[in-house]
């Protein structure tokens, strides 16, 4: 069994809780008094300090203590905020039919490349919605019933058949590129494929 490298040494948390406390109540003071502050704090505290600086070298560190603990309480103790925050409530994720989506990657997987020409995914949705108006005028009016908003139904639709033609597009890439070489030999229009 090898032991595993240690890149970060890390202080414990007794110590961090006690140099943090420093580093804040003399946080909007100057270097000098920052730095004679530090002095008194360090000899106050000897057998903290001591104990960590043991502990370190136990794990392998080799660099000078004093000076870490220095620099971490003056650069980063000292401007590191103390309140935890809450994390954003997520609201609950709304998806569009199922049906719509087939209907997106049949429309893409058939009109995606056509005459040695890739469409861009802007111009196949604009196409897709103008074909397919029934079946979206029925799921848009679906999702007022769940009080979207117009933008953000708008904005599903657009995600949503974007990532669908992104799909297609990492699943069927090399083919399509074989496709266009084939049709570059053929010499079939070869300065519109990409």
């Amino acid at each position: 069994m090898t032991d595993t490298a240690i890149f970060r040494f890390k202080f414990s948390n007794e110590f961090i809780s006690e140099l943090q406390s420093f580093a804040k109540l003399y946080q909007y003071t100057d270097r000098h008094i920052y730095k004679e502050q530090w002095t008194k704090w360090i000899s106050n505290n000897d057998e903290l300090v001591d104990k960590e600086c043991r502990r370190l070298k136990s794990i392998g560190y080799d660099g000078n203590t004093l000076d870490k603990m220095y620099k971490s309480g003056r650069y980063y103790f000292r401007n590191k905020s103390t309140k935890t925050t809450e994390p954003k409530q997520r609201r609950k994720y709304i998806s569009i039919d199922c049906q719509i989506i087939e209907n997106m990657d049949l429309y893409i997987k058939e009109h995606a490349y056509r005459e040695n020409t890739i469409i861009k995914p802007a111009i196949l949705y604009s196409q897709f919605c103008e074909g397919h108006k029934d079946d979206i005028t029925e799921e848009i009016e679906r999702l007022k019933e769940l009080e979207l908003s117009n933008s953000v139904i708008t904005d599903k639709f657009k995600k949503t058949f974007k990532n669908r033609y992104f799909i297609y597009q990492q699943q069927n890439g090399d083919y399509i590129k074989e496709l266009c070489e084939m049709e570059r030999k053929d010499d079939f229009n070869d300065s519109v494929c990409v």
